[in-house]
């Protein structure tokens, strides 16, 4: 698994507002970056700008290894059951067997319930399995802890531990403390 995503000089702006500019950075397998900041400041957005969904104000990105990105925007539909939708994602992401990835998140279980029907952490989990059983080396997460019971955090943390230490690399957005050894950035000092 090769992984290496740069950026240069990057500028971010939402409307008429420069949210951050003059940011580099520079990541190779085995390295993890949080991301940090208020509300508002464009972790959000400096992650659709890594991942390529989004165009970047000034700066450009480069990409080495294929991004796999969890967000808010789970992409379950609710009104299915799970082992269905999982199946369906697993299809057109070119997954042969997603079971080690469903038994990593601790879902089988779950399979069988409409997604509508799961708690916030269960479809978080769920988002992790698809990112797991996909085998991107570039893990983008933007508050994947988030609605994670302290057990699954831990699981969480364990599985972006492993990612890198053979060869990925993860970057990653949370609020909450997360144990994990990662370089700090804080995008509050790139604000314009």
């Amino acid at each position: 698994m090769q992984a290496r995503l740069s950026a240069t000089d990057l500028a971010c702006r939402r409307g008429e507002r420069l949210l951050f500019r003059k940011l580099t950075l520079d990541l190779r397998p085995g390295d993890m970056l949080e991301i940090r900041g208020p509300n508002g400041v464009g972790k959000t957005s400096l992650l659709r700008i890594l991942a390529g969904l989004a165009e970047p104000f000034a700066g450009e990105v480069q990409r080495k290894g294929e991004v796999g990105l969890v967000d808010a925007r789970h992409a379950l539909d609710l009104d299915r059951r799970l082992g269905d939708t999982l199946n369906f994602w697993g299809r057109l992401d070119g997954c042969t067997d997603p079971a080690a990835a469903i038994a990593a998140t601790q879902i089988e279980t779950l399979l069988d319930i409409p997604v509508g029907y799961l708690s916030t952490g269960q479809k978080q989990r769920a988002a992790i399995a698809r990112l797991l059983a996909r085998h991107r080396p570039i893990w983008l997460l933007d508050e994947a802890f988030a609605g994670l019971d302290t057990a699954a955090q831990g699981m969480l943390a364990d599985l972006i531990r492993e990612h890198c230490e053979t060869g990925g690399l993860c970057v990653f957005v949370s609020h909450q403390p997360v144990d994990l050894p990662a370089r700090v950035l804080d995008l509050a000092g790139y604000a314009a």
